[in-house]
C-alpha cells in the first residue's frame, strides 16, 4: 500500500488505529521503563558500595562497558534461546545496558560530595548509614538523575529494535510499514517515539526539580 498524494501521513488511518497506536506506545513504555528500574535498583547498592571500596568499581565498569558495547540486535537474539519469544528478551538486554549508564552517575554523584559535608555530618552524630542516606544520596541526585535521563531516552529508542524478534512496541510500525510500503507507519512509530523519550526527559527533569530544593533556592538567589 503507497499513500502517494496524500502527504507524509494518512490522517484517515491515523484515526482510525488509534487503539492499535495506543496499544504499542504503551508497550514500548512499560518495555523501556522496566529496564530502566531494575537497573536502578541495581545501581544505587552497586554504586554505592564501588564508591565505598575504589578497588570494585573498574572491575564493574569494565563489564558492564563490554556489555554495553554488544550490538542490540545480537544480544535479543541470544536472549531466544534462553527466554524463547517473551519480553524478556528485550527488558533483559535493556537492563544490562542501563547499568553502563546509571553505575557511573551514582559513584560520580557520591564522589562529588565535599568531603566537608561529610565531616560535618559526623561532627552532628551522622553514622554512615544516617549520613549516605540524609547527605550524600540527595547531594548525588543530580548526577544520578542525569545519567537516568540517559539511560531512559536510550530505552525508549532501542525497545523498537526488539521488534526484528517479535517484541519491540512501537517497532511494530516499522517493521509492518516497511512490508506494506505504507510510510505512515514509520512516521507514527518515529513520532512517538521522539514524544514518549522527551516526554520522560521532561518528567525527570521535572522529579530532579522537586527532589533538590537546595537547588532552587540556589536558583532563585541567583
Amino acid at each position: 500500500m503507497n499513500d502517494e498524494g496524500q502527504g507524509l501521513v494518512d490522517w484517515a488511518w491515523v484515526t482510525g488505529n488509534l487503539g492499535l497506536i495506543a496499544y504499542y506506545a504503551w508497550q514500548n513504555l512499560y518495555l523501556a521503563l522496566v529496564p530502566v528500574l531494575i537497573g536502578l535498583a541495581v545501581s544505587v547498592p552497586l554504586g554505592i558500595a564501588c564508591a565505598r571500596w575504589g578497588w570494585l568499581y573498574p572491575p564493574v565498569l569494565g563489564v558492564t562497558s563490554v556489555l554495553y558495547a554488544l550490538p542490540a540486535l545480537a544480544l535479543f537474539a541470544l536472549m531466544i534461546a534462553w527466554a524463547g519469544l517473551t519480553e524478556a528478551i528485550v527488558i533483559v538486554p535493556l537492563t544490562l545496558y542501563s547499568l553502563a549508564l546509571l553505575i557511573p552517575g551514582v559513584v560520580d554523584g557520591l564522589r562529588a560530595v565535599p568531603e566537608p559535608v561529610r565531616q560535618s555530618a559526623t561532627a552532628m552524630g551522622f553514622g554512615p548509614v544516617r549520613r549516605l542516606v540524609q547527605v550524600e544520596l540527595p547531594l548525588a541526585i543530580p548526577v544520578v538523575i542525569a545519567g537516568l535521563r540517559v539511560a531512559t531516552v536510550s530505552s525508549i529508542s532501542l525497545v523498537s529494535v526488539g521488534q526484528l524478534m517479535g517484541v519491540g512496541g512501537l517497532g511494530y510500525f516499522f517493521t509492518d510499514g516497511e512490508q506494506r510500503d505504507f510510510p505512515t507507519e514509520v512516521y507514527v512509530g518515529i513520532g512517538l517515539i521522539v514524544i514518549l523519550a522527551f516526554a520522560a526527559d521532561a518528567l525527570l527533569v521535572l522529579l530532579r526539580w522537586s527532589l533538590t530544593p537546595w537547588l532552587r533556592a540556589r536558583e532563585a538567589a541567583a
